[in-house]
């Protein structure tokens, strides 16, 4: 073993051996303690690793030694800053010479584990796999492990002696890693590990930890999964299968890439559902994980996918309760510091992505594929399951490049990835796979075998029953508002979608008032609401829209007012639409919830008819943004334009039979002349106005590849955009009362219920915590970066236990910014900050449990 000298101006005075060195502190009944020393804790997280890889049914796909990288995460803490970070907190005797507040600088241990690696020669990509080991990358320029901040060569001797035990222990070398997908799979098996080694199990420095290793997986949720074997579709589903279901589960019968084309409502879910049944029974897949476009929608496809769990789990598989209650995965499992209530990892959403199964966003699974915190650990958490993409459209440059980097890492990752869609188009589809495709039928599968990735198969499949819609593009807003509520007082369900959730609040307080005199039921959905008022609204007005809706539907005409939620993977059922003009493939996804089963009840005077709110098609190509308002900054004016003249003759749409046609007509590339010229340039461009500025669609593939770029500096997940616009990123939590004394702070809920939280974390158990961040956690609101409050300062939200609950940023990364947002709701609805400081600079606020959390006016205009 090299042994490295000591410079003789080491301001760092005494070396401690690596046995002696402390990875964390304990809270015990004498106060805070040393914990596990790092050779305990790294070695734990070492066997950890190998039983998590010994239990993945892609253990194949993690290279030999991918362990001792796990285990050696942590070697940085053998370093005098961070051995008197731990002395500091227990309040004993530091060295000389070595301030803990400095290690911000370096990224904290982390850093100093990257570098020694870097220093003994470790192979590529494992030291940054080390360094990176708590999602982000150090700042690590101009640094070395010999230096002597880090203790000089005294120090960084026993860190190596410290890997070089490691070794020993584990009977195991350095990885060879041989590409950046297995990279970030063996960071994520690092990260994983470490959590799960530093929770309750191993925080008793006292207790052995030898026995425990496969108890924490349990608990952790890395459970074995028993499956009712060779179950037939209709077992499962209850019907027998459509030829287009039956042709797509016979081609999924290996890893690789599967697309279904197929109007709305011909079963694409169930089909994707039951080929991953199939993949399950056979041992080729680990898990699924479901991604819809918005949580609303992935809220209503939960249920059905419970049900398919019910169908498909045997009687017997030992963790059945555990696998099929979202909540009790969030509540019941154990996942170390990480994973507790305050950290980054208490989220259903990404908790969702480690679990064998799970319904969630595709934001979250995009991330896997971006240099974004924790990215790393949602790739691994979604290595070798089945993946289903639903609603994957044609429109957006933006997602549509993060997307293919997903779906090829997804492939090398041994997935199986099922992508649903009604709306691609010849060019996307291509480039999701990856490989070039020439059919231009409707409906249409197209397999891409991970074993044969030169084979591309497409095949037709039947289009089922044809719906004919009347479509009429409509300039007049005030004669739409009466035929609205006409329709509805003759007893029809009407829909009215806009493209900005401000529009759709504005157009439902249009008519909510009119309606209820008429007699006429009037509701809003968009995305603003707290996770209790949405799922109130949603369970309400989604069911009366739906098949559960059937006995009171023809009661009462009603409206539903909504934005794009209401287009994407919901089963409602209405008799009349009234649309803002929006890109085609969505005007395709809203028209596909208009007349959708032909045995729904509807009234004598409902006639299959949508009208399109659009400007003329002149006026549209001169002056795009005058014309079409607020949706010309929602979506590009040139893909707006393009849509409105593939739509100008269009009196009848036939469905599916017309969708090709549509798409291609408006998405074919074309030379262009004049005004749409100008436009067709801004899309690739971008724009510089000043006060909407627009990134371009080649900027905003190159703005996707530095998300996705492996050297570049790690993005918090607040800055790591997955769409172009409406990205709703922060959290704003919604109270009616904040309140403390020296021991507790009060949190006053919006249904006047009150939680209480200790300000010292030990006063409650985990299990008591859990449950009271899981309350507070339903007064969430999601909202985009403009309309987000003003942020609290840290220290204010701490005096009142919010970090107990709630993930505040890393005190040893700056660029990590707290989400979390806190607004109170006054008497008159509007809202204030706490202490009742100011919420926006320019704007006021509400919230009303009718409307949802709404931007009223720019103060001073």
């Amino acid at each position: 073993m090299r042994r490295f000298r000591r410079d003789s101006h080491s301001p760092v005075s005494g070396v401690v051996p690596y046995q002696k060195c402390p990875a964390k502190t304990y809270e015990s009944s004498d106060g805070v303690v040393c914990g596990r020393s790092v050779e305990s804790h790294c070695r734990i997280v070492g066997e950890v690793a190998k039983e998590i890889v010994r239990r993945s049914s892609v253990a194949t796909l993690f290279p030999e030694g991918a362990c001792l990288a796990a285990a050696c995460h942590d070697i940085g803490k053998v370093s005098p800053t961070f051995y008197n970070k731990i002395m500091r907190a227990c309040s004993l005797e530091q060295i000389p010479g070595a301030n803990p507040d400095l290690e911000k600088g370096w990224g904290g241990h982390a850093g100093v584990s990257q570098l020694t690696a870097r220093k003994l020669g470790a192979p590529r990509y494992v030291p940054e796999i080390l360094g990176r080991h708590h999602g982000f990358s150090p700042n690590l320029a101009g640094k070395r492990a010999e230096d002597e901040i880090f203790g000089g060569a005294a120090w960084l001797n026993e860190r190596e002696s410290l890997v070089q035990a490691l070794r020993h222990q584990l009977a195991e070398d350095w990885p060879q890693i041989e590409s950046a997908a297995q990279a970030r799979l063996v960071a994520g098996l690092t990260s994983v590990a470490d959590w799960i080694g530093s929770g309750n199990h191993f925080e008793n420095p006292e207790l052995p930890w030898e026995g425990k290793i496969a108890e924490a997986l349990n608990k952790a949720g890395f459970v074995p999964v028993s499956y009712q074997p060779d179950l037939g579709f209709e077992e499962v589903f209850g019907f027998a299968p459509r030829q287009a279901q039956a042709i797509l589960i016979e081609k999924v019968s290996s890893p690789g890439v599967y697309v279904l084309e197929a109007p709305m409502g011909l079963g694409k879910t169930e089909a994707a559902l039951y080929a991953a049944y199939r993949m399950l029974d056979r041992g080729q897949a680990s898990g699924i994980y479901f991604a819809l476009p918005t949580q609303l929608t992935s809220n209503k496809i939960f249920e059905r996918f419970q049900n398919f769990l019910e169908r498909v789990l045997a009687e017997g598989c030992s963790h059945r309760s555990l696998l099929l209650h979202a909540n009790a995965w969030l509540l019941e499992t154990e996942m170390g510091e990480e994973g507790r209530p305050g950290g980054a990892w208490f989220n259903q959403g990404k908790r969702g992505l480690l679990a064998p199964f799970a319904v969630g966003t595709i934001d979250q699974a995009l991330m896997a594929a971006m240099n974004v915190k924790h990215g790393f650990v949602r790739a691994f958490g979604l290595a070798g399951k089945v993946v289903i993409l639903d609603e994957v459209h044609t429109y957006d440059a933006y997602t549509g490049t993060l997307l293919d980097a997903l779906v090829r890492l997804l492939r090398e990752l041994g997935c199986t990835v099922i992508i649903l869609s009604a709306t691609l188009n010849q060019e996307r589809r291509a480039a999701l796979l990856g490989r070039p495709t020439k059919s231009m039928e409707y409906p249409l599968i197209t397999a891409c075998p991970t074993i044969d990735t030169a084979d591309v198969s497409e095949v037709s499949v039947p289009a089922g029953e044809c719906r004919q819609l009347r479509v009429s593009l409509s300039t007049d807003e005030a004669l739409a508002v009466e035929q609205a509520l006409l329709r509805a007082e003759q007893g029809q369900q009407v829909l009215w979608i806009e493209n900005t959730v401000k529009e759709a609040q504005q157009r439902y307080l249009d008519l909510a008032a009119r309606a209820a005199e008429l007699g006429v039921g009037c509701g809003l959905l968009h995305s603003r609401f707290t996770v209790d008022d949405r799922q109130r609204i949603e369970d309400r007005w989604v069911n009366l829209y739906g098949k559960a809706g059937w006995p009171d539907r023809l009661k009462q005409g009603r409206i539903l007012v909504g934005t794009q939620v209401l287009e994407q993977s919901l089963d409602i059922d209405a008799d009349f639409m009234i649309s803002r003009f929006a890109p085609t493939d969505m005007l395709l996804q809203r028209l596909g919830r208009v007349w959708r089963h032909e045995d729904t009840p509807r009234c004598k005077a409902a006639e299959p008819e949508v009208w399109l709110l659009a400007p003329a098609l002149n006026d549209a190509i001169e002056a795009p943004q005058k014309s079409f308002g607020a949706s010309a900054y929602v979506y590009s004016p040139y893909v707006l334009c393009r849509s409105l003249e593939a739509w100008q003759n269009v009196e009848r749409v036939s469905l599916p039979g017309d969708i090709r046609q549509l798409i291609e007509c408006t998405y074919e590339e074309r030379q262009e002349q004049g005004s749409m010229e100008r436009w067709l340039h801004e899309l690739d461009h971008g724009n510089r106005n000043r006060n909407r500025q627009r990134k371009g669609r080649i900027a905003l593939q190159q703005l996707a590849r530095i998300g996705l770029a492996e050297d570049g500096n790690t993005l918090p997940e607040s800055k790591a955009q997955t769409r172009y616009s409406e990205s709703d990123s922060y959290e704003v939590l919604m109270l009616k009362g904040l309140s403390r004394n020296a021991e507790t702070a009060c949190l006053t809920l919006m249904n006047g219920s009150q939680v209480e939280l200790p300000l010292q974390r030990y006063k409650l158990r985990k299990a008591e915590w859990k449950k009271r961040t899981a309350t507070l956690m339903r007064q969430i609101v999601n909202v985009p970066p403009g309309d987000k409050p003003k942020a609290a300062p840290v220290d204010t939200l701490k005096r009142f236990g919010l970090h107990h609950c709630f993930f505040l940023g890393r005190a040893d990364w700056p660029e990590d910014e707290s989400v979390l947002r806190v607004a109170l709701v006054d008497e008159t609805d509007a809202l204030r900050g706490i202490e009742n400081t100011g919420i926006h600079d320019s704007h006021l606020m509400e919230y009303r449990d009718d409307l949802g959390y709404r931007v009223i006016k720019n103060q001073g205009n």
